[in-house]
């Protein structure tokens, strides 16, 4: 669990509740269920027609990245390709193939079946390298989608707030409504920026820094991969990867 994204969406809630009861606007004036409609719903009905379905159906899944980003194993993955480098050097790329169903990771799988096969080193690289950059391209193009949930939701807020204004200027002649229709109409504007500011950006590029490190972490398994087909010395094979822990 990612302990920093966790207190961070913590302190944002922190932030505005706490900083409109100090202000004196108080907590419920910051619910308005117009502002919701049009801010909050406004976004993801934005976002749904700027998306396209498979790619909203995966920022969905990848969400939770952002408090629960995929483990990170580095050390662990070098010793276990030093450990099949070992085990190829002793009994041949077909003694790897028992260890070929014990991979969960498709990735990995894929790639040291290939081994297994005696596929030549450029080949395992170029397959590797398409699905890598599938991948990548596919999980950028689901973080994408908060980020442009941040740039609608500011604006459907001052929609919001425009609405309210009108509806305070077909209410000049009762003073009375006047301070409450005010106040409602900036409710909207909260909702846009503090949503997209405290949210969606930070969860778009949250998102884009864990996706960069699993590409790293798959560039790792590559070069072992590779280095493994050329028959390398596990000692080299541990150096080359250890430029990846840094």
């Amino acid at each position: 669990m990612d302990i920093f994204s966790l207190v961070g969406l913590l302190l944002a809630l922190v932030a505005l509740v706490g900083g409109s009861i100090l202000k004196g606007a108080g907590v419920a004036s910051l619910w308005s269920s117009a502002a919701f409609v049009i801010v909050i719903l406004g976004t993801v009905a934005a976002i749904l027609v700027h998306t396209p379905p498979k790619v909203f159906k995966h920022a969905v899944a990848i969400a939770k990245w952002v408090i629960r980003p995929p483990t990170n194993e580095r050390e662990g993955l070098i010793q276990q390709i030093v450990e099949w480098s070992n085990v190829a050097r002793k009994q041949g790329l077909l003694g790897l193939e028992p260890l070929v169903a014990e991979q969960e990771d498709p990735f990995l799988k894929k790639g040291l079946q290939m081994l297994v096969d005696g596929l030549e080193p450029e080949a395992i690289r170029h397959m590797l390298e398409i699905d890598l950059d599938s991948q990548e391209h596919q999980d950028l193009a689901a973080a994408k989608v908060f980020e442009a949930m941040g740039v609608y939701a500011p604006t459907l807020g001052i929609i919001g707030a425009v609405f309210g204004l009108i509806a305070v200027m077909k209410n000049l002649a009762d003073p009375s409504k006047l301070g409450h229709g005010i106040a409602a109409a900036f409710t909207a504007t909260i909702y846009g920026i503090a949503s997209a500011n405290l949210f969606f950006l930070p969860m778009a590029n949250k998102l884009k820094s864990v996706i960069g490190g699993r590409t790293r972490e798959r560039e790792m398994i590559i070069e072992g991969l590779i280095a493994i087909a050329q028959g390398e010395n596990p000692r080299n094979i541990e150096s080359k990867l250890a430029g990846f822990l840094h």
